[in-house]
């Protein structure tokens, strides 16, 4: 019988969990903190799917579409998305979720993630290009906001993106991870690697008050911070006017987007000894999967729940994402051929090969 519902913590196979879920599952299980949760599976995307495009043709219309005909992708998509979202869950998957997330707590508020299996590869990234709802609150809800993350597979920019890298739609799934909400002082990202030299020996951190939505979204210009992996040396430091926050109000209240209070805007997001302890975490996460990171970090407010007793700065961070760099990834990615002095000496090799 196939696994609707997976506990975050088991989350394993990317193939099962999505590229979020599975990597999500393996902090967790290297003791990284990460807030608690569970991942729709792929089977019960696949379940539903069954009911909607049972013979695929939806799938067949959307790879069949030409790399450039931008309407077209526009007018299908948009029926595709439509589809999903009115659908109804097919009754054992509507179960599942419901369950577990009544398990959660009494109505809780939860952060509601697309995890496809295409994503967070060192090969291609498609980070941003599939729906992340936050502040969701309630059962129906929940379902409600599954659907539309299965419905963002089918966004304009993610399907032009698979076009162009001509991958099958019919080998393409959606997970959706829910997670309980954090409620951070402030949140950001950072990278294991510089991403402007791509310089392996420095972390690289970027930060704003409040939900890291606000950095995401382009509404603030984040703080920034350089740390030496070698010393431990903050070696750069750039404090920006941070206009706007972005904060979780509770009992499904959900974000509100309001003027930074002038005390905080001109006011570093970190403190330096948060700074060394976002920075020994990236490195610890960079170890474990022993590439370079672009990871998603939350400082917990001292009086959230989840940082009671907290006696550092490590305790009260939890991370929401790690996945490959890849910008500097496909940088230095070996050549598919040595290179040749002349251009006609590459096609006299395929000769030769074939002598």
């Amino acid at each position: 019988m196939t696994e609707f519902v997976v506990p975050l913590a088991s989350a394993g196979s990317p193939a099962d969990v999505g590229g979020k879920g599975a990597s999500l599952g393996e902090l967790a299980r290297a003791g990284v903190a990460v807030p608690p949760g569970f991942v729709v599976s792929v089977g019960a995307f696949a379940a539903a799917m069954e009911a909607i495009d049972g013979d695929g043709a939806l799938r067949a219309s959307v790879e069949a579409l030409p790399v450039g005909d931008l309407p077209s992708i526009a007018r299908v998509t948009a029926l595709a998305r439509e589809r999903v979202v009115a659908a109804p869950l097919p009754s054992a998957v509507a179960a599942a979720i419901t369950a577990a997330y009544a398990a959660l707590g009494a109505d809780p508020d939860v952060a509601v993630r697309s995890s496809a299996t295409m994503e967070d590869s060192s090969a291609a990234s498609f980070a941003g290009l599939q729906d992340t709802y936050l502040g969701v609150a309630g059962a129906s809800s929940v379902l409600g906001h599954v659907r539309r993350c299965w419905a963002s597979l089918y966004n304009d920019e993610s399907v032009t993106y698979r076009r162009r890298l001509g991958m099958s739609e019919g080998s393409l799934a959606m997970a959706v991870v829910v997670q309980l909400m954090v409620r951070p002082r402030a949140a950001g990202v950072m990278f294991t690697r510089s991403p402007v030299s791509g310089d392996r020996s420095v972390v690289a951190i970027e930060g704003t008050w409040g939900l890291g939505s606000a950095l995401v979204a382009g509404d603030v210009t984040p703080d920034s911070f350089v740390i030496s992996k070698i010393t431990g040396e903050i070696t750069g430091r750039r404090v920006s006017d941070k206009g706007r926050v972005h904060s979780f109000l509770p009992n499904g209240h959900g974000v509100s987007v309001t003027d930074t209070p002038a005390s905080l805007r001109e006011a570093p997001c970190l403190t330096d000894d948060e700074i060394r302890a976002l920075a020994a975490i990236a490195r610890r996460v960079e170890a474990h999967y022993g590439v370079p990171q672009d990871i998603e970090w939350a400082l917990l407010e001292e009086a959230d729940p989840g940082a009671a007793g907290a006696s550092s700065s490590a305790d009260r961070i939890v991370l929401l994402q790690s996945r490959p760099e890849t910008v500097w990834a496909a940088r230095t990615a070996p050549p598919v051929a040595a290179p040749k002095a002349r251009a006609a000496d590459h096609v006299l090799s395929l000769f030769g090969k074939h002598l």
